[in-house]
């Protein structure tokens, strides 16, 4: 069992007498510049148990009053352990089955990526790899959520290149051979949610089919390649929070030199797998807003450096600018993407010049955003999910906030626990 970097796992879920609706929130980094909808979460869950009061928006992170939101995570945590909220599920899998807002299904496995099989650095070549760059700055922040923290949460996402459909899919034929974990609607135009148990002969078969897909031969026959190791694992979403579980599982090595961690709960990170060619994923561009800056220069600025004008190339960005929209081709390209032209000039620009950017799902958001922060919103064209593995492969992590996988409402919603602290 569990050769490849994806293991079972104790899991806690919450006891029936919890109201899954109002335990269940959706990913952290979400709608990180609308308030109005982690306002209405609050009023949506109340004073219920809910996985809302052991996790940190991302909307508030550089706000006043980040250390005593992280105070009241671990506090949080603590109760619910004490009060005996959860059931533990000794050496578990998960299978999911999430019926998105648009009405489509989404299958996955809840179970344990082991983090000594998983490198976010450029360049890297572990079986588990990030897909879009790391921004180191990001993870301090969340490793102190994570200090002190009994428990983690996962809305990580990792997808797996299974065209043949061999891993995931022949589950939904035993679900009904299968213990009910939980069934509930979810919040806000989530969709649903259905999660089941899945036995020690449906575990081995899971890991037999993963096997076969980390075959070398068969990888390298897959993507033409002579030699390369084997990438099994990629990122889809949750790319910080599981460098974060990494970075902190190796200050916690480096702290305990004499300390035996090959079966310590750090070691791990819980995670749902989910086949990349499931219908249900629809890869979109996660577009640019940038606001708190001298529009009128940004704009002059980065018409000079892309060589922007209306001669079709094979790179394009559109602009949105108090209510007008400008689409112009992109010339003088610094990266394979249009994305990655556009996010090596935004850096470089507020790092000079200051500003604010904040990395947006959907055009129409995007554009109301831009009007009510007056600043800039960039519309990018989406990515071709089948491109993933072979970039990432062949050239490494694309550039970050490149693609989304779906609209907001469709993220992980956070239901299953884990302890990490012995």
């Amino acid at each position: 069992m569990n050769s490849t970097a994806f293991h079972n796992a104790d899991i806690l879920l919450p006891k029936e007498s919890v109201d899954a609706y109002k335990w269940s929130v959706i990913a952290c980094d979400q709608y990180t510049s609308e308030p109005e909808y982690w306002n209405q979460v609050c009023k949506n869950v109340g004073s219920a148990p809910s996985t809302l009061n052991l996790i940190l928006p991302e909307l508030y992170l550089e706000e006043n009053g980040v250390a005593e939101r992280i105070d009241n995570i671990h506090s949080a945590m603590d109760k619910y352990i004490s009060d005996g909220i959860f059931d533990e599920y000794k050496n578990a899998m998960v299978y999911v089955e999430r019926i998105q807002g648009n009405g489509i299904l989404r299958q996955g496995i809840v179970g344990a990526i082991d983090l000594e099989k998983y490198d976010f650095s450029k360049g890297s070549t572990s079986e588990v790899r990030a897909t879009e760059a790391t921004v180191i700055e990001r993870i301090p922040p969340r490793i102190k959520v994570r200090q002190g923290a009994p428990l983690e949460l996962p809305h990580i996402m990792i997808l797996i290149d299974d065209p043949d459909c061999t891993v995931i899919e022949p589950l939904a034929a035993q679900a009904d051979a299968m213990k009910k974990l939980y069934d509930t609607e979810l919040m806000q135009n989530g969709g649903s949610i259905k999660g089941f148990l899945m036995n020690e002969d449906m575990q081995q078969k899971v890991d037999e089919a993963l096997c076969a897909l980390a075959d070398e031969e068969t990888f390298c026959k897959k993507y033409s390649l002579d030699r390369s190791p084997v990438l099994l694992y990629a990122m889809g979403d949750g790319n910080h929070s599981l460098a974060t579980a990494k970075e902190f599982y190796e200050q916690l090595k480096k702290a305990n030199p004499d300390t035996d961690f090959s079966n310590h709960p750090a070691r791990y990170a819980l995670a749902e797998i989910v086949n990349l060619h499931s219908d249900a994923l629809k890869f979109e561009a996660i577009h640019r807003l940038v606001y708190d800056v001298d529009c009128e220069d940004l704009l002059n600025e980065l018409s000079h450096a892309l060589e922007l004008n209306d001669a079709e190339s094979s790179q394009y960005v559109i602009t949105c600018c108090d209510g007008t929209e400008v689409k112009e081709y992109i010339h003088k390209q610094t990266s394979n993407l249009s994305v990655g032209s556009l996010q090596n000039f935004l850096d470089a620009y507020i790092k000079k010049n200051g500003g604010k950017i904040d990395y947006i799902h959907g055009a129409d958001t995007v554009k109301a955003l831009a009007q009510k922060h007056n600043g800039i919103g960039f519309i990018l064209p989406d990515m071709d999910k089948s491109q993933l593995f072979p970039t990432v492969i062949k050239d490494g992590a694309l550039p970050r906030k490149t693609f989304s996988m779906g609209h907001a409402e469709d993220k992980r919603f956070y239901m299953e626990a884990r302890k990490i602290t012995l």
